[in-house]
């Protein structure tokens, strides 16, 4: 219970790896804010920690929407405390090859995955700087080091992130506040499960552990950079792929 007192808000929080982040964020004692667009489902996990002995709260959020944010932020200090940690999970998706992306793609996939992660961000910075303390982890991908064939948009929006981290974590060191990225590879979710057998086999070759990581690899990475034991690591992008990249 390393987290008991904090107040935690990730975004994406109620779907996917960010779920596992936000359960195991709240079995480490944190009151965890899960925000996402579709309020039903936050409310969903959020009522689940709840039962299982862990502190939460759901919250609607489109992160691409500055009012929404500072909304946001706005209750979480009032109705709780000043935030204590953000996870910057918040990700969609819209594939297709460069020449053919259309310009309402590109802009989507940049206004939710970078946008959101600066306007959080922002508004985080604000609330940690007053209590001179506080952890940001922006959730990139292996994706946005490397480039990934028909996602110009979404591994130009992940490679921003790295970016944005370090300018991130320049700016909110001399007030305590450290701000990391992570970076996961193939991770085992429905998506993973639902590739063609002959192109997991592929990709199983790329990568040197040889399988895929689990939600909880990642969540087990983020609850750490969260925490006090991770007090000196800033700036930093953890990959989190089984040596696809090295």
């Amino acid at each position: 219970m390393e987290l008991k007192g904090k107040v935690a808000l990730v975004t994406g929080g109620a779907r996917g790896i960010g779920q596992f982040i936000s359960e195991e964020l709240a079995r480490q004692g944190a009151h965890v804010v899960l925000g996402g667009t579709n309020a039903e489902r936050a409310g969903a996990v959020a009522e689940s920690i709840v039962k299982n002995g862990g502190q939460a709260t759901a919250v609607k959020l489109d992160v691409s929407r500055a009012s929404e944010v500072q909304e946001v932020f706005d209750r979480i200090a009032k109705e709780m405390k000043p935030l204590d940690i953000l996870v910057n999970n918040a990700g969609i998706t819209k594939d297709g090859l460069l020449v053919r992306m259309k310009e309402e793609d590109w802009d989507q996939v940049l206004a939710v995955n970078l946008k959101g992660a600066f306007l959080c961000g922002q508004q985080a910075v604000k609330q940690m700087m007053r209590q001179k303390q506080g952890a940001i982890v922006n959730i990139s991908s292996v994706v946005g080091a490397t480039g990934n064939f028909g996602q110009a948009n979404y591994t130009a929006s992940k490679a921003g992130l790295i970016g944005l981290t370090k300018t991130m974590a320049r700016e909110a060191a001399p007030r305590n506040i450290t701000v990391n990225a992570v970076a996961p590879g193939f991770i085992d979710t429905d998506m993973t499960r639902g590739m063609d057998d002959k192109i997991k086999e592929e990709l199983l070759q790329k990568i040197p552990l040889g399988y895929f990581g689990t939600p909880m690899d990642v969540a087990h990475c983020v609850v750490f950079l969260a925490s006090g034991r991770a007090r000196y690591i800033t700036g930093q992008v953890i990959h989190i792929n089984g040596g696809m990249l090295m």
